[in-house]
């Protein structure tokens, strides 16, 4: 069995935090192999598969993982349940999981680096950014000493915008952010995260349009595809 291709956050404090890629699952065709996407349109025991194979590599119990149904919004939730729509989920619990899925969107983990631990995942997209969902869940997490990652999305090499997301962009993040017609969603929600104060921003700047071998991408496939995601945990 293939082990599902995993990129870990060396996260400071006592986190597990993993971004997936497409390989190491069951699913196949447009959703070859490891997608995550319960609502992509692939077989749902086939993901259902694919999501155990997740928890188990990224050290994750299957009866304490949470995902919201994400909606491309600003709200964020606790964890506990399964469902509730919201595009950012969070826990202080010990040993819970969190969990969202992707697949061009950016996933955002945050951490506590002060204080009682405490971790969360946001699904962002233009739509939710410019909505406030990257303030919202730092705020979830106290709004003080928060570390983040950026996981992969599509880059400013591939996403093309017009002008009714390019100029509200501009407008809420400053310029440099769109540059012929193409938007850099990573740069504008690293500057969404340091105005909310975060005081350590990583980014992995992987492309998911670029690598159809390493991720699932919904505009490089036309919405025939599947979903990696994100997964973490407090040790």
């Amino acid at each position: 069995m293939t082990e599902p291709g995993l990129i870990r956050w060396e996260a400071p404090g006592p986190y597990a935090v993993v971004f997936s890629t497409r390989t190491g699952g069951v699913s196949d065709g447009a959703y070859a192999s490891l997608n995550l996407g319960l609502l992509s349109g692939d077989d749902r025991d086939l993901v259902h598969e694919n999501r155990e194979r997740l928890y188990e590599a990224a050290g994750a119990h299957r009866e304490r993982v949470s995902w919201p149904r994400q909606v491309h919004g600003a709200a964020v939730v606790r964890a506990g349940t399964r469902g509730e729509e919201a595009d950012a989920i969070w826990t202080d619990d010990a040993g819970e999981a969190v969990m969202v899925v992707t697949a061009d969107c950016v996933p955002v983990a945050l951490i506590r680096i002060g204080g009682r631990p405490g971790v969360a995942l946001v699904h962002v997209g233009w739509r939710g950014l410019l909505g406030g969902v990257v303030a919202a869940a730092v705020d979830a997490l106290g709004g003080r000493l928060v570390a983040a990652a950026i996981g992969p999305g599509i880059g400013p090499c591939c996403y093309d915008v017009g002008p009714d997301v390019a100029d509200p962009i501009r407008a809420a993040f400053g310029v440099g952010l769109v540059s012929e017609g193409r938007l850099d969603l990573p740069g504008a929600v690293e500057r969404a995260l340091r105005n909310a104060g975060c005081v350590r921003v990583d980014r992995l700047d992987e492309c998911t349009s670029c690598h159809p071998e390493r991720y699932f991408s919904h505009r490089r496939d036309a919405g025939l595809t599947g979903r990696q995601g994100a997964i973490a945990t407090i040790a």
